[in-house]
């Protein structure tokens, strides 16, 4: 599958930053933030915007732990642990995808477009994660979802 609208998560403890492509999967933008109330809630106001937006399947970002001393839980098993979760909870495929820089990217972002400080970035942590799934797509660095 090569079409079709992405859902972008980034995954946070308080927050779920979502995003969205056009179905060209040529551009992401920000779509919203969800605050976190429990899996079962969370999963479904994701599905619930996942079926408004038409979308067919989503990226999620994770972090990378490779410097992770062995056996450390790490952030990346919370959010693997997580998308376990939350491919029980949707039909949709999910794919994991490489997060690193993504939230000092978001705070630029963020600060061109004149948010305050003090604003949630989430949003656009998930696009940005979203936006390198789709570039790396395009230049035959990753497999289409």
């Amino acid at each position: 599958m090569s079409s079709g609208k992405l859902l972008g998560i980034d995954h946070g403890l308080q927050r779920i930053g979502l995003a969205v492509c056009d179905e060209t999967r040529l551009i992401a933008r920000e779509l919203t933030i969800i605050y976190r109330k429990s899996k079962q809630e969370d999963f479904e106001q994701i599905n619930q915007l996942a079926m408004q937006e038409r979308v067919v399947g989503i990226i999620v970002g994770i972090p990378s732990d490779s410097d992770a001393p062995p056996g450390v839980y790490t952030q990346a098993d919370k959010v693997r642990r997580w998308v376990m979760h939350l491919r029980e909870a949707t039909h949709l495929p999910i794919m994991l995808w490489d997060e690193t820089l993504s939230s000092q990217d978001a705070a630029d972002l963020a600060r061109q477009k004149k948010r305050k400080p003090t604003d949630p970035i989430d949003d656009l942590a998930a696009r940005l994660i979203l936006q390198s799934y789709l570039d790396a797509v395009r230049d035959g660095l990753a497999e289409a979802l």
